[in-house]
Order: C-alpha cells, then structure tokens, then sequence
C-alpha cells in the first residue's frame, strides 16, 4: 500500500480537490516520515480504484461509499457538500421539463456517482442512462445523442451561459425534501492503514484545507492550474461553493445526511441497505 514511505492521495482534478490539496502540495502541510504525492483522475474513475484497494487515500463519490466501506474509513474533512444546489440536470431544448424526460436518454458522469443515485430519488423512474465522462455530457446534450444531461464541477454554476436550460437542480430538490446539506463527495482512508496512521492522514487534510483557505490567492492559482479554462472569479466562487466550513467538518448535520442520503437509496432500491458510517475525526 505504501511504496518507499509515500502516501499517495487521490483526487480529481477539479478546481475544488486540487485546492483542498494544495497545502500538501506546496510542503506546508507535512506527515513526519512520510512523502506525499497525489493520483488525479475523474471522480468515477477514482470510485473504480477505490473497488480495488488501489490507493491509501482516496476522494469517492459518497454514493459510492456503501461498495467499499469494508476497505475504507471516511474522514470528517474532506468532504464535498453542497447546501441548497447541487449537480444540476440540463437540456438545451425547450419542450422539455423534468417529467417529460420519462422514456429519454440523460447522460450521466458515471454510474457510481451521487448526481446518479440522486437522480434515482428525484428524478424519472424510467429513462435510459447514457454513463459518460463528466466532461462528455455536454457535447451529448448539445449535439442530440442525450435528450438531457447532469452536470458537475463548474458547469453547475457556469451551464446557463454554455446555453443550457436547468430542469432540476439536484441539490436544491435535496434541501427542499430533507432541509440537510447534501454530501456529494468524501475523503476516505485505507483501513489498511491503521488507526493511528489514518488520524495523522485526517489531521493533515484538514490542516491543507485551513492552509489554502489562509492563502486563498495563492491556492486558487494552484487549483485553477488543472481546471478546464474556467475563469478565476467563476473558480473562485466555485471553490468557496465546495470547500467549506463543512469541508473542515461535516459533523453530525453532515453525517446525518449522509445516513439520510443512503436510506433514501435503500427505499428506493437502489441500495439492499445502508453501510455504517465509520469516521476518523480529525482534530
């Protein structure tokens, strides 16, 4: 799991992980002993690795948390949570709405992701999905192959100048029906790390978190680096969108959503039940 005493940390490459990270990837932030570096790849992808034990750190999809909770522990920094928005289902069409997308293709940012698993709850019983990478879905909306889409990342805020209609904000419909924030994504550990090592791990994240929150500018030139030509003002109101106070801690508001997000799924069968919640908590 570790090679040559390196802790290798997964994340997207998405202006708000990459920016959570930066205080371990300028050296700010240290685990004594330990080299830190960092896989990048798409949230979906990263949901793949996490099925295989790949990485001792890890970001997921919180949907996708019941699949391998038996390998990883969740950390109560880290995640991604939304409070009142959320991935948001677009078309570019006008003679839709959201009831009307029932018997249509949606492209959807993979299959294990928590914009699926809410769209699942909300969303039309009978569509076909069309699973693609978060960074296809508006090519298929805009060019027919999708009837509608779910968006992520900066197309939540920046979809309406892409010309784009919102059907469904996902995480507005969450807040309405349960009045919680919403956890879109978690930072988990690898149980084969221990319990010591993991709270190191955990009390590290945090401290990069409060590291880039403390050095903003700098931090978000660092995250804007691996983002998709989004603006820096639209980045930076995005980064602040996703790491948050919640961020630092999801405490037992964030907890109790997520419990809530996966009890939602069993009632909806999308889960046979819901996994325990097992939390490092970082100082």
């Amino acid at each position: 799991m570790l090679n040559d005493e390196t802790i290798v940390f997964g994340h997207s490459p998405d202006a708000d992980d990459a920016f959570m990270f930066y205080g371990l990837a300028n050296g700010a932030v240290r685990i004594d002993g330990y080299r830190i570096d960092h896989h990048m790849a798409d949230i979906q992808s990263l949901n793949l690795l996490a099925e295989t034990d790949a990485l001792p750190v890890s970001a997921i999809s919180a949907a996708h948390y019941p699949k391998i909770a038996d390998k990883y522990r969740i950390m109560s920094c880290g995640a991604s949570v939304g409070r009142n928005y959320g991935p948001v289902v677009v078309t570019t069409r006008e003679d839709l709405d959201i009831e009307s997308l029932e018997g249509r293709k949606v492209a959807v940012p993979g299959k294990h992701t928590t914009s699926w698993m809410l769209f699942q709850i909300f969303g039309p019983a009978e569509v076909t999905p069309l699973f693609l990478d978060f960074d296809e879905i508006e090519d298929a909306v805009k060019s027919g192959i999708a009837d509608a889409g779910i968006l992520l990342h900066e197309g939540q805020i920046l979809f309406e100048e892409r010309g784009f209609n919102a059907l469904l904000d996902l995480g507005k419909r969450w807040f309405e029906e349960t009045g919680l924030p919403i956890p879109l994504g978690l930072d988990v550990v690898n149980r084969s790390l221990g319990d010591e090592l993991g709270r190191l791990i955990a009390n590290a994240l945090k401290s990069s978190i409060e590291y880039a929150h403390a050095h903003e500018d700098e931090a978000l030139d660092y995250a804007l680096a691996f983002g998709r030509g989004i603006g820096r003002e639209d980045g930076r109101r995005f980064i602040r969108m996703y790491v948050n106070e919640d961020t630092l801690d999801m405490g037992e508001e964030g907890l109790d959503a997520l419990a809530t997000l996966f009890r939602k799924a069993v009632d909806a069968e999308i889960l046979d039940q819901t996994p325990p919640l097992d939390i490092i908590h970082a100082r």
